[in-house]
């Protein structure tokens, strides 16, 4: 695995890049959006990650570069993360070769790389692309209030979890996220679990932000808030 560690996907070969650790051994049939999405859930909890960066080539499969703001943060990943089972696979980790391009910004080293220009038949493409995907941004909003449950609560109720998931498992995920107490398994019912934070708008936001993730399963866990 040296020769993928020391690929430069997104990042500058620059020295003293130890803000970013290099995770492989990932699953490889996971999506992007799922794959960034759990890195930041799994390494959150050691302070704030500036990017996650993955690719969907071939030789990139089961790979990603997690930027932290700080290279202590980095660090202490590094060592208490390694081997973590995600999806039953074992991560490997290290500190990544190159420094990423978020903190080349950060720290004013960056340099702006050329990008090739397009032909001029792709642009209308383009920019209908991105009217779509605009158009989708501004109604999120309108359809997350249209769907949101008419009763908040400080405790989640969590759903679709796997059988083997324990509190210290679940309790990785939900404490990234501010006013975390603590995680209630049910012994006698697996798959499902109850999350504590301080008061109602921290747990909204852990809903919102863990909503449909995927823990060491195919099935995406169903949160909302528990009845009062």
């Amino acid at each position: 695995m040296a020769e993928a560690m020391a690929v430069d996907e997104g990042h500058s070969s620059l020295p003293n890049p130890g803000h970013t650790i290099y995770c492989n051994n990932l699953p490889e049939k996971i999506s992007q959006d799922d794959l960034k999405k759990a890195m930041r859930a799994i390494f959150g909890q050691f302070g704030p990650i500036m990017d996650v960066v993955s690719r969907r080539t071939y030789r990139l499969r089961g790979q990603a570069w997690v930027v932290f703001e700080k290279a202590e943060d980095a660090k202490r990943a590094l060592e208490l993360m390694q081997g973590f089972p995600f999806k039953d696979k074992p991560m490997r980790i290290a500190l990544a070769k190159t420094k990423s391009d978020a903190v080349a910004k950060l720290d004013g080293t960056f340099k702006e790389r050329p990008k090739a220009a397009r032909p001029a038949k792709e642009k209308p493409a383009a920019e209908a692309k991105k009217a779509k995907v605009e158009a989708a941004a501004g109604a999120a909003p309108a359809a997350a209030a249209a769907t949101a449950p008419a009763t908040s609560n400080h405790i989640l109720f969590v759903e679709n979890l796997p059988d083997s998931a324990n509190e210290a498992m679940v309790g990785m995920l939900f404490q990234q996220f501010a006013g975390f107490k603590e995680v209630r398994m049910v012994p006698s019912r697996p798959g499902i679990a109850f999350v504590e934070y301080s008061d109602e708008v921290q747990a909204g936001l852990a809903l919102q932000g863990l909503q449909g993730f995927k823990l060491a399963t195919d099935k995406p866990m169903s949160i909302t808030f528990a009845k009062a």
